[in-house]
């Protein structure tokens, strides 16, 4: 009998179902509903910003790629975007990050105030950025490709205000990144021989890393027994279908489902661990 692949739920999708199966009062409820709302405006943001990439289109030859994820030995980096092109590799960071932003040079703090006027310090972008861009230049040598690497970090937040905005950096909103993008082309000047970007794009997608998810039960701290056991009817949202014949059936509504132990199981991985016995 063949063995099936089952896709791990998104980060959004695994705290939606972490919070649907916690007791309705829970100490950590609330934070678990802000963590999901941070989390799926961040992807939409970065919904937005590929979006915009229609508007970038150079005279010469280019490829994008999305959540790249590559590795030296032990030393794993993940990239939200990767625009190659004959000039030089782009890593693009995202970053939603709302409210007025202020890089302060002097402290070399980087901190932001909500909407509540709320000061919060934060880890300077910049700094993750530098890391990978040492991180893909030594990559990309050891395959003998003689690429220079550069980046641009995306702010995709809608209320995103830049207060006090450092001026050797590349960073930007999400309506300003094809101009970004093109201003960084111009301190790379193209050479008589470029490289061949297909084979370039061959060998970083074949030597992508797979990105391992902790199960988030771990990750914010909940304790597993306190989740909500069982199989979830789709129809009637109440947990405990019970097995009948080669089917599910809820005690509930009577829906009965053949699959519905298959996104029990993506539940199970996603939250609560990466191994399951009988």
């Amino acid at each position: 009998m063949g063995k099936e692949q089952l896709e791990l739920l998104s980060a959004e999708e695994a705290l939606g179902s972490l919070i649907d199966r916690l007791p309705p009062v829970h100490s950590q409820r609330n934070y678990l509903q802000d963590e999901r709302r941070r989390i799926g405006a961040g992807i939409r943001g970065e919904d937005r910003m590929r979006k915009r990439f229609v508007e970038f289109h150079p005279d010469e030859e280019f490829h994008v790629l999305w959540d790249v994820s590559l590795a030296i030995g032990s030393w794993k980096v993940q990239m939200d975007g990767l625009l190659l092109t004959e000039r030089c590799a782009i890593i693009i960071d995202s970053k939603n990050i709302s409210g007025q932003i202020h890089f302060d040079e002097k402290t070399g703090e980087f901190y932001r105030f909500d909407d509540r006027n709320v000061k919060a310090v934060m880890e300077d972008p910049r700094i993750q950025l530098n890391k990978n861009t040492r991180f893909l230049s030594k990559w990309l040598g050891q395959k003998k490709i003689n690429l220079p690497v550069s980046g641009l970090i995306v702010f995709t937040a809608k209320n995103c205000e830049f207060i006090v905005r450092p001026k050797s950096n590349y960073l930007c909103k999400v309506y300003q990144m094809p101009e970004y993008l093109f201003h960084i082309l111009k301190a790379f000047p193209l050479e008589a021989d470029p490289p061949k970007l297909l084979k370039i794009k061959k060998q970083i997608l074949s030597g992508q890393v797979p990105y391992q998810k902790t199960p988030i039960c771990g990750k914010y701290y909940t304790d597993p027994s306190e989740i909500q056991t069982g199989i979830q009817c789709s129809e009637y949202q109440m947990y405990g279908m019970k097995r009948i014949k080669k089917s599910w059936q809820c005690p509930g509504c009577r829906h009965r489902d053949r699959q519905a132990h298959k996104f029990a199981l993506r539940e199970y991985f996603s939250l609560i661990d990466t191994h399951i016995t009988n």
